[in-house]
């Protein structure tokens, strides 16, 4: 494969948002359906939780983002602002309540997350199985794509969350293997991360995978094309680039604020390593509407060839 295109050196820090990372408050009869919904249902979101940009265009579109497991985590990133200590224990009734939720929202893709569960003797994979199986009996139409912790690379518990067999499973390297023992709590890796995503790309159940990168956290440009390069060596389907935004100022602090066109060239460099899909941009996430329109309709399409062989 031919060298891609190097990339323009990135801007200066900025003091303040640029105007491309405004945003209007969410509204609309969609959005306000699902926050009641969520509200009476008491469920935790990281729509809400990460104060995510998006939320009113994932939440008036049919989507969302779940959190399981209580909203305390084992683990402390210092990019992120779920709160950090003993979790409680886990709510036995909470994978059928999260199946019944989405059936009354009528949700088309769901994104079911956690925060990290190191107290539990399995990172809580059992616990996300059993949310998996639920969500695919109670909502067969809805697309069911997990956003998982590492476990600690452990791969029984991966196999538990793969055997259940959702949709799509993600998981996050969140940045460049330089700045990861800086930006990712001591027990995560950059390399335990590949292991895990391509353990995952491997199994018979034939998942897609998916992760994500954040910009501007003082990675260069070389350090994001490798990034790129080794995500897609380990099979990685689709992938989403993002700013990061500090979100308190005990935080680590942006280091710039990459242009809506320098995420383009961004893009443009990872679409030439291979991903099925590529979603880019500063007020691109994790969980990104775009990304997962097009997961959704891959495999409508992959359920109508296969209805016709």
């Amino acid at each position: 494969m031919a060298t891609p295109n190097r990339l323009p050196t990135a801007q200066p820090t900025s003091t303040g948002k640029p105007d491309w990372l405004k945003v209007r408050l969410p509204r609309g009869e969609g959005y306000e359906r699902v926050k009641g919904l969520v509200k009476s249902l008491k469920l935790a979101t990281v729509c809400e939780e990460a104060r995510c940009p998006n939320i009113a265009e994932c939440w008036g579109g049919g989507t969302a983002t779940v959190m399981l497991m209580g909203e305390v985590c084992t683990r402390a990133c210092r990019f992120c602002h779920v709160k950090v200590g003993a979790p409680p224990p886990l709510d036995p009734m909470e994978p059928e309540n999260l199946a019944h939720a989405v059936r009354e929202m009528g949700l088309e893709y769901i994104v079911v997350t956690s925060v990290n569960r190191d107290d539990r003797p399995d990172g809580g994979a059992s616990h996300f199985a059993a949310a998996i199986t639920a969500l695919k009996h109670e909502s067969p139409k809805t697309t069911v794509e997990v956003l998982i912790p590492d476990f600690q690379g452990a791969l029984a518990s991966l196999e538990i969350v793969a055997v259940a067999h959702p949709h799509v499973v993600a998981h996050n390297i969140e940045t460049v293997e330089r700045l990861t023992p800086t930006v990712r709590d001591r027990r995560a890796s950059y390399r335990q991360s590949l292991r895990v995503l391509e353990y995952l790309k491997q199994r018979p159940e034939k998942l897609y995978t998916k992760s994500s990168v954040m910009v501007g956290l003082g990675e260069t440009d070389a350090e994001l094309e490798q990034t790129f390069r080794d995500l897609r060596s380990v099979g990685v389907d689709v992938l989403t680039l993002g700013q990061y935004l500090q979100p308190s100022q005990h935080h680590l602090r942006v280091e710039r604020f990459a242009s809506p066109e320098q995420f383009a060239q961004y893009q443009t460099l990872a679409e030439s390593f291979g991903f099925l899909y590529v979603a880019s941009g500063p007020l691109v996430r994790s969980s990104y509407r775009a990304a997962e329109f097009f997961m959704k309709g891959l495999m409508e399409k992959e359920r109508t060839a296969e209805g016709r062989s």
